[in-house]
């Protein structure tokens, strides 16, 4: 693991800040190093993008600029432009990313870190005075969703939404508050609720209903974006996202959000519910909506039938989810550069150099296969993923991997193909047919015409991806025990609501007992109606 993480004598030193970390209750995670390294990677070259927009509808040209107010065109992490943008960092705790974004990011005028916790906040003003950044940020103590709607008319360039949890309750006043073609920063730890584990949940949080499937970290992505689209649809905002990552024990969006009434009727070509067989786990996306000759109709519906026509079981239903690209391409490959030229010294570089070109290298087509799920469908040995990938470039499809998982097979080649090669692959490592069962989706599969051709597995020159040619750090192992997201602070707005949910939940269940027990005893016991006083009436009830 790379880590430039130091602790020492109260303090914590992560990239070119020094945290002070007297009260143990401010919450500091210190395994996101790598959502801060790559946030501010992002945001520094979305910041000097917007330099440069600002220096334009200014109608001043780079020398102009220099002249007027002495700022560089090739500003400096750490020095204060007028020119530059506004960020708000909304739930701050200790003030650590701010304080880095100050130290490390150009082209910056002003940042808000904010929190609702007295003691946070005093910490961030602490941090801020022993980092010497106080002519860049600011510390506030407030609630982070009426910070924003306050700001609804100023604006911020860039909103950084990093919560325990879910970051729905923000989510309506962020896309409000943020400027036209500003960046929203945001981060999900809830991935059980986003993975599967629990549907209705998720549909209460995100407003949609998620499904149990290997592609689940990709479709945690999509029902995010989907749930960010909806909130700045009300208010005639729509988003495109930059870049959009699952890694470790959350995920992180970067979306653009710009005004257009008109092009917020795009979202429902955008958008789309997911059909998973309950057998042999084939996807299937229907749009809420097409868009022909620049006019939006309806879709024909269902674009599957009652029973799955490769295995005959039936569907399951999630979504809606988001299915537009994840990511701007010529973005991330501007952001690959950026990171070589100014960003060598990020202690978690060489994984954002591997994470961001198997994003590069990543197909557009919504949600992936996992290789040794498909074979352990039909009861079968698993190919390399080499040679998998060569069947399906010789029947003249893409392939790539996701960075959202390791074995993942994303492809622009219908299922039919895609089973005809784990077929043809069967005939030469046979399943064994006579255990499987009658009514199983392997039987059914492996009983099958074939539709392609000639599968070849053959070595095919772009089976193996650069990425992994050169050995970059792709997919990174967990590096230490209890590798997540962390205890949530116990840092409260009233001081003396501090007891840890740890220490509420002991004895609970012998607690729940003795309240049941309570509860049989009141109900067991016979009413007595009587104008005689409490004591009298006790008397009566005991002598019954």
């Amino acid at each position: 693991m790379e880590n430039s993480i130091k602790v020492s004598g109260g303090k914590v030193n992560e990239g070119k800040a020094e945290i002070l970390v007297e009260e143990t209750n401010v919450f500091y995670n210190p395994v996101q190093e790598f959502n801060r390294d790559l946030s501010i990677a992002v945001l520094s070259l979305f910041a000097k993008d917007k330099y440069e927009e600002n220096c334009k509808k200014a109608g001043d040209n780079k020398d102009g600029a220099e002249k007027r107010d002495g700022d560089s065109v090739d500003m400096k992490p750490g020095d204060k432009t007028e020119n530059g943008i506004s960020v708000l960092e909304a739930l701050s705790a200790t003030g650590l990313r701010s304080i880095r974004y100050a130290k490390e990011v150009p082209y910056l005028k002003q940042i808000i870190a904010n929190d609702i916790s007295a003691k946070a906040a005093e910490s961030i003003k602490k941090n801020i005075i022993h980092n010497k950044v106080e002519h860049l940020v600011t510390a506030s103590q407030q609630d982070a969703t009426m910070l924003m709607y306050q700001s609804r008319q100023t604006r911020f360039d860039a909103i950084d939404l990093d919560p325990y949890g879910c970051p729905s309750i923000f989510l309506d006043s962020a896309v409000q508050s943020v400027s036209n073609g500003g960046l929203l920063l945001i981060t999900a730890t809830d991935m059980a609720v986003l993975a599967g584990n629990s549907p209705e949940t998720c549909y209460v949080k995100y407003g949609a209903t998620s499904l149990k499937s290997k592609a689940c970290h990709e479709l945690a992505l999509r029902i995010l974006l989907q749930h960010i689209a909806a909130h700045a649809g009300r208010y005639g905002r729509y988003i495109e996202p930059l870049l959009s990552v699952s890694v470790d024990f959350y995920i992180r969006v970067f979306v653009r959000v710009f005004t257009s009434q008109k092009k917020c009727k795009d979202n429902t070509t955008k958008l789309g519910m997911v059909y998973q067989c309950t057998g042999c786990e084939t996807m299937t996306l229907g749009p809420l909506g097409i868009r022909v000759h620049k006019a939006h109709k309806l879709p024909q519906s269902p674009p599957v039938g009652q029973l799955c026509k490769h295995c005959n079981h039936k569907h399951h239903m999630g979504g809606p989810i988001w299915i537009g690209p994840l990511h701007d391409k010529l973005f991330v490959s501007r952001l690959l550069n950026s990171i070589d030229e100014n960003h060598a010294e990020l202690g978690t570089v060489k994984r954002l150099e591997g994470v961001l070109n198997v994003v590069d290298e990543e197909l557009e087509t919504p949600l992936y296969y996992v290789l040794d799920r498909l074979m352990s469908i039909v009861r079968c040995d698993t190919p390399s993923m080499i040679k998998f990938r060569s069947a399906i470039l010789n029947a003249g499809y893409k392939v790539s991997i996701s960075h959202a998982h390791k074995l993942s097979i994303k492809t622009d080649a219908p299922m039919e193909v895609i089973w005809d090669i784990v077929r043809a692959w069967e005939k030469i490592h046979p399943a064994k047919r006579d255990r499987l069962d009658k009514n199983s989706a392997a039987l059914a599969i492996l009983s099958a015409e074939p539709t392609t051709a000639d599968v070849s597995f053959d070595l095919h020159p772009s089976a193996n991806p650069m990425s992994r040619q050169k050995h970059m750090t792709r997919f990174q192992l967990n590096p230490t025990s209890y590798w997540g997201p962390g205890t949530k602070s116990t840092t409260m707005i009233n001081s003396n609501e501090t007891t840890a949910k740890r220490l509420k939940n002991q004895n609970k269940r012998s607690k729940k007992s003795m309240n049941e027990q309570e509860d049989n005893q009141a109900i067991d016991s016979p009413i007595i109606e009587s104008d005689s006083p409490p004591s009298k009436q006790k008397k009566i009830i005991d002598n019954t």
